[in-house]
């Protein structure tokens, strides 16, 4: 069965520094390449990046008029084209096969909200491949990660979450975020 990595937003702006830094995060770069480098293989590894406009509030996701309230407003963060919006330099970038950007102008939260370099949806792009089973690793548990991995199970995707190389903003919200997707059916490992 074709299984593919989905490495998700594991970016300078959601590590530790960053405008959304996240504890752990630089180490999960630094893990997730040295999985790969190990006797990892995967028929195909994708990467996404929030990729957000950087003259608009992206459909209401940057907090524009008051404070953020990190949930559904943020800072502004991964603007496109800036050093947040890259990915963390110690996260080996040659081994992504399939590179997602998501926002663009809107919240996005899931890398299948997202698109392609060339603008396909990632799950048509997985389905032409012949994926039927993902693993999910990367930045934040209790968000993106979440999103991803619930939107792969939806899209009919067998789903692995990799508990060790994972980091979230919070450790209430990040077990909470690893129950539901046992729940809805991922294997949490």
């Amino acid at each position: 069965m074709p299984t593919a990595l989905l490495i998700v937003d594991v970016q300078n702006d959601f590590t530790e520094g960053g405008a959304l830094g996240v504890a752990g995060g630089a180490s999960v770069a630094r893990r997730v390449t040295e999985y790969l480098a190990s006797d990892a293989e995967y028929d195909v590894v994708v990467a996404s990046r929030d990729w957000h406009d950087a003259d608009n509030d992206n459909g209401g996701h940057f907090a524009t008029d008051g404070p953020p309230d990190f949930s559904t407003t943020w800072p502004v963060h991964c603007v496109a084209g800036t050093a947040g919006a890259e990915y963390h330099p110690d996260l080996v970038a040659e081994a992504v096969d399939i590179h997602v950007r998501k926002g663009q102008g809107v919240p996005a939260y899931s890398m299948f909200e997202g698109t392609t370099d060339d603008g396909a949806q990632l799950s048509d792009v997985l389905r032409e491949l012949g994926v039927t089973d993902v693993d999910v690793v990367g930045i934040a548990t209790d968000h993106c990660v979440r999103a991803s991995a619930l939107d792969a199970l939806g899209a009919g995707f067998s789903v692995r979450v990799l508990t060790d190389l994972v980091a979230g903003v919070a450790p209430e919200s990040s077990t909470a975020a690893l129950a539901e997707m046992s729940e809805a059916g991922a294997t949490v490992i």
